[in-house]
């Protein structure tokens, strides 16, 4: 019986199947996440649970939930910009590049070969080797984000493969065009515009980042009204994922171009906290329609060579992968871990077998089994990045669970690490209740020397920070390592617990003078105080009495506080500060 036998209004309908999807979503994602395979699992089960179960639009055409659904990447490519400033992006620029076209080509040279063996044209067999090489944009972030391993060496790598993939669509669908039947020269010229146009489309995304983004926020933020923050954040998302899909590049490629150019802006942390909730929402709608999106008639009929087929696409992909990453001088456990991340394929061959099925390319059931194919790889995906964690061995420690029990200390440190553990050594002595807290789990394990205890949680998260005492805490040390995460953490403890004072662990001059910039009490420098030491020392081993190398030094200390000062006075009263930070260099104190 179908739904539509109940007299439901097309409306009505709509809100039934949303309804259902949510109910199935719910039953199954927790279900997968107590199983230890992923949340990832949990919603393409809903989704395939759907497709079974519901006769509805969605389930008839998924691909146009698919579509809007594609939102998730978007937004979630957006946050990933925002933590690469344009100088990181800079410095990456040979691994997305060099090794990123690298890959993609070994992969679809490794993938060609069964295509070309089954006894499909050259063509054909190098359209779909090429499909197959690209991997899953949103699964292989949601699987660094779930296990923390953004920011690891083989994480950075992978994001970086994912950008070149995200650039490559337009190149692979104009490789389409001139080698399909329908093509022509007037279609190349129209191809080669395309790659013209997108050149010219991120240039000018640039320039707008470049010298309107920041103003427009700060004029925004003069109305003190955060549903409007949150709309226009929403807005420069949708706007630069639109700007490139008119000139054919990918909706998450204008997105992550956006979010790098707001990266050294003041409100980018403002931003990354509105846009957070409606990532991981439209994330887990993508996973379902992604579900959805499986031919369980084209399973049925080709069973089969589809269930021969994903594992051999998947086991030959894994190999390139891991054969280019140990070109690239990647240790083993790097590239193994870059194999079983990256083995899926991705959303990308969707449309890439579908641009090959409108030039002849290849036949609509070859197209369907491929599509089949490309959907079951990404399901098993994070099967087999279970699976590699197994092979491979994971030294850390399993991640403690949020507890946040007895966490009402005076003062709150955010980090615990070589620096917040000396800090916190003398207040543990005297008596000052204190509550610690860590992301890192190896920490929290060791932390029991110490006599006290470290609460496991990431500082630059609202709600943790809120059970870890920080809207009650007199003093709250910042003391985490990577300026990255010392500044996020920054701007949420101005912005939310701004009744503590704030003191800062400071990278180096740079972060010093930026921190000093907003406004924060405190501000130290972590090699200084060490640096002076080491300098007293010195004194005293070329023959100086102790008064004599604490005069010295002190004199040394004074000069470089003031030249800190003088530094800090020209980036307050600059038009531009973020030039004159750029401008500032190591300077010899007279």
């Amino acid at each position: 019986m179908r739904v539509e036998d109940f007299g439901f209004s097309a409306l009505e309908l709509q809100f039934l199947e949303a309804l259902c999807l949510i109910i199935l979503a719910c039953l199954l994602v927790p279900i997968s996440k107590r199983l230890g395979v992923g949340t990832i699992v949990g919603y393409l089960a809903a989704g395939i649970v759907a497709g079974l179960l519901l006769t509805s639009g969605l389930s008839d055409h998924p691909e146009e939930l698919l579509h809007f659904a594609e939102f998730g990447i978007v937004l979630f490519l957006f946050i990933i910009g925002l933590e690469f400033r344009p100088a990181r992006l800079w410095e990456m620029r040979s691994t997305i590049f060099g090794r990123g076209t690298l890959q993609v080509l070994v992969c679809g040279a490794f993938l060609a070969g069964p295509p070309y063996l089954l006894g499909l044209d050259w063509r054909a067999s190098l359209v779909i080797g090429l499909g197959l090489a690209l991997s899953s944009t949103a699964l292989v972030l949601q699987s660094l984000d779930e296990k923390g391993e953004r920011n690891t060496a083989y994480g950075s790598t992978a994001i970086s493969i994912l950008l070149f993939e995200d650039l490559a669509i337009v190149p692979l669908l104009l490789l389409v065009t001139l080698l399909s039947a329908t093509g022509d020269p007037t279609t190349w010229r129209q191809g080669l515009w395309a790659v013209g146009l997108g050149l010219l489309a991120i240039g000018l995304l640039i320039a707008i980042g470049r010298y309107l983004l920041d103003p427009m926020f700060r004029i925004l933020a003069r109305a003190e009204l955060p549903e409007i923050m949150t709309a226009s954040a929403l807005g420069l998302v949708i706007a630069s994922a639109l700007l490139m899909d008119a000139v054919g590049l990918s909706y998450a490629m204008g997105a992550f171009i956006a979010g790098v150019m707001l990266a050294e802006s003041t409100f980018r942390h403002e931003v990354e906290a509105d846009i957070e909730p409606f990532r991981g929402l439209f994330l887990g709608l993508f996973f379902l329609a992604v579900g959805l999106t499986i031919d369980l008639e084209t399973l049925r009929e080709n069973w089969a060579l589809i269930l021969i087929a994903v594992p051999v696409c998947v086991g030959l992909k894994g190999l390139a992968i891991y054969t280019v990453s140990r070109l690239f001088k990647s240790k083993h456990e790097d590239a193994a871990r870059l194999a079983f991340t990256l083995s899926q394929h991705g959303e990308f061959g969707f449309v890439l077998f579908a641009a090959a099925a409108s030039g002849q390319l290849i036949d609509i059931q070859t197209a369907s089994i491929l599509i089949s194919i490309v959907s079951l790889s990404m399901a098993i995906s994070t099967l087999v990045d279970r699976f590699g964690s197994m092979v491979i061995g994971d030294a850390s420690q399993a991640a403690p669970h949020e507890d946040f029990e007895g966490a009402d200390g005076q003062v709150l440190i955010i980090g615990f690490g070589r620096v917040g553990q000396l800090v916190a050594q003398p207040l543990l002595a005297e008596g000052v209740s204190v509550t610690l807290l860590d992301s890192n789990a190896d920490r929290i394990h060791e932390a029991g020397r110490f006599g006290c205890r470290v609460h496991y949680g990431d500082g630059t998260r609202r709600d943790v920070l809120r059970a870890a005492g920080a809207s009650n805490a007199r003093m709250i040390l910042v003391c985490t390592n990577a300026p990255v995460v010392t500044d996020r953490v920054v701007a949420l403890v101005q912005r939310e617990f701004d009744q503590a004072r704030l003191v800062v662990r400071a990278w180096d001059r740079v972060h010093a003078l930026r921190l000093k910039e907003a406004d924060v009490d405190a501000v130290i420098r972590e090699t200084a105080a060490a640096a002076y030491v080491m300098a007293k020392h010195a004194f005293r081993a070329m023959g100086a009495s102790e008064d004599e190398a604490i005069e010295i030094v002190g004199r040394a200390e004074e000069q470089d506080e003031y030249l800190l000062k003088a530094q800090e006075d020209k980036v307050q009263g600059a038009v531009n500060a973020k030039d004159v930070l750029k401008g500032i260099t190591p300077t010899p104190t007279r």
